[in-house]
Order: structure tokens, then C-alpha cells, then sequence
């Protein structure tokens, strides 16, 4: 029987020599994949009362509006910098090449609001630490992370677990 990470290709060199990129596109265009993926994401939390599924950009927007299809809840993206219309709130992550910053429009959570965090991949856990910023920021409460894939030589998960959030992984590729 086939597991979710059976489904996910690896490609050497990209977006540079020297990396293998986990590319999770061959298991969103196979339907058992992918409804595997959104059923395994969704299982740790269920019972768990969900007011919101957020979103990390790009793929978590992908993962996210499917989780909360299934879920009847609403969705919320968490965005680049300068991409969201309206009034946002921003916060800033290290990247290993430098910095970058997220936003989420100031009234998508509301206080005491449980949320959902999910996204693709968990590397060194910048962005989702970021977004949970923003969600905390607004009040909201994180009932939990949910990801694919982890690569745990980069420590993400440990940083997340560290600040008390709760994680979710489907597999990991060792040596990031």
C-alpha cells in the first residue's frame, strides 16, 4: 500500500546544485495522494474544536483550503509581503539568505479563535514560527501545526515544539 511520501518526487539540483527539492506537485496531481494527505493532516485533530484553517504561502494554500473544505471551517492565507489587499499586520523571519516578511489581514482571526496552521513543508521552521506570530498577534489560538513533509536535519521542528506548539508531519526526508 502506498504512503503519502510515495507519492512526492525528489528533484536533484533545484533551485540549486547541491539541493534535493521535495516536490510535493506528483502527490497533489494524484487524487488517492492527495486525499490521503488531507485525511492524514486532518487526523491528530479530530474532536479538536477548529475555528479557522490557516494557510502559509504558497502550497499551504493548496493543503489549507482543502483541510478546510473538509472541515466547513473558513480558510485564511498568510501572504508575502505587499500581496494581501486591505489592512494587514506584518511580521519578519530569517531566511539563511537573508529576511523576509508575512502578513495576514488584521480582522481574518478573531480573538480566541482555535487555528489550524498548515503548509507543505517544515524546514527550519521560520515561516510557520512567523505565522504563528500573526495568529498569536490576533488573538487567535493554535490548536496545531499539520505538514507533509519534515526535514529534520534543519531543526524546524524542534524550534516549533520548543515554543509549544503542537506538530503534526506526515514523513520526513532525511538530510534537508
Amino acid at each position: 500500500m502506498k504512503t503519502v511520501k510515495d507519492y512526492i518526487r525528489t528533484i536533484a539540483d533545484f533551485p540549486k546544485e547541491g539541493i534535493l527539492f521535495r516536490d510535493v506537485t506528483t502527490l497533489f496531481a494524484d487524487a488517492r495522494g492527495f486525499r490521503m494527505a488531507v485525511d492524514e493532516m486532518l487526523h491528530p485533530w479530530a474532536g479538536e474544536p477548529i475555528d479557522k484553517v490557516v494557510g502559509l504561502e504558497a502550497r499551504g494554500f493548496i493543503l489549507g483550503g482543502a483541510i478546510a473544505h473538509q472541515l466547513s471551517k473558513g480558510f485564511v492565507p498568510i501572504r508575502k509581503k505587499g500581496k494581501l489587499p486591505g489592512a494587514t499586520i506584518a511580521q519578519s523571519y530569517k531566511l539563511e539568505y537573508g529576511e523576509a516578511i508575512m502578513e495576514i489581514h488584521e480582522d481574518a482571526i478573531q480573538p480566541g479563535e482555535r487555528v489550524l496552521i498548515v503548509d507543505d513543508l517544515l524546514a527550519t521552521g521560520g515561516t510557520c514560527h512567523a505565522g504563528a506570530q500573526l495568529v498569536e498577534r490576533l488573538g487567535g489560538v493554535i490548536v496545531g501545526c499539520s505538514f507533509i513533509i519534515d526535514l529534520p536535519d534543519l531543526g524546524g521542528r524542534q524550534l516549533l515544539e520548543s515554543l509549544g506548539l503542537n506538530i503534526n508531519v506526515l514523513c520526513a526526508f532525511e538530510g534537508g
